[in-house]
């Protein structure tokens, strides 16, 4: 953790549902995310699944869910949702939790992390624009840019293909805004 705050970072546990809840509904007020959260937080899922805490109480979490890539070998992570309660954030929570988390999937093997994401946010950890690997379903225009990957291996070949995610997020309204 950074020296603004401190916190502790663990894998998350059951138990952590109802605060998750709270985290998600506070730090996205507009979306519903939480049934994507547990559906991956499933026994046997292939989920990262960390949570920082403060004194105790619940302020952020951080799924990465490994993925493959359509005709490759090489594993990948795909990272989100990432929730942090408003009170802590831009205090170093979700930066300890993104950089906690690439540890984890770089050492599960995982060769690259993608994320639809703020590019602002996501690019000071190395993210970068991705052409190669396609969303599991088609992005608006608008988000193209939002659509960044970070290699976990120095030097390696750049991926190309479609992402294949588990079945919680094969819903394409995960990809596409919600119509008004």
């Amino acid at each position: 953790m950074n020296a603004k705050t401190e916190s502790d970072i663990r894998e998350s546990a059951a138990a952590d549902i109802e605060s998750l809840r709270i985290v998600y509904a506070e730090a996205f007020p507009e979306e519903e995310l939480m049934p994507l959260v547990v559906a991956l937080l499933e026994p046997g899922s292939p989920v990262v699944s960390l949570v920082a805490s403060v004194d105790g109480a619940i302020v952020g979490h951080i799924l990465m869910t490994l993925c493959g890539i359509e005709g490759r070998s090489e594993r990948v992570a795909l990272l989100g949702p990432l929730g942090v309660a408003p009170a802590w954030q831009k205090k170093g929570v979700g930066t300890a939790l993104v950089a906690e988390g690439l540890r984890r999937v770089k050492a599960s093997g995982a060769a690259q992390v993608h994320v639809l994401g703020d590019p602002a946010y996501y690019g000071r950890f190395g993210f970068r624009a991705d052409a190669g690997v396609a969303a599991p379903y088609p992005l608006p225009e608008e988000w193209k840019t939002a659509w960044q990957s970070l290699s976990l291996r120095d030097g390696a070949p750049t991926l190309t293909g479609k992402l294949v995610v588990p079945e919680p997020w094969r819903q394409p309204a995960l990809w596409a805004p919600l119509p008004e």
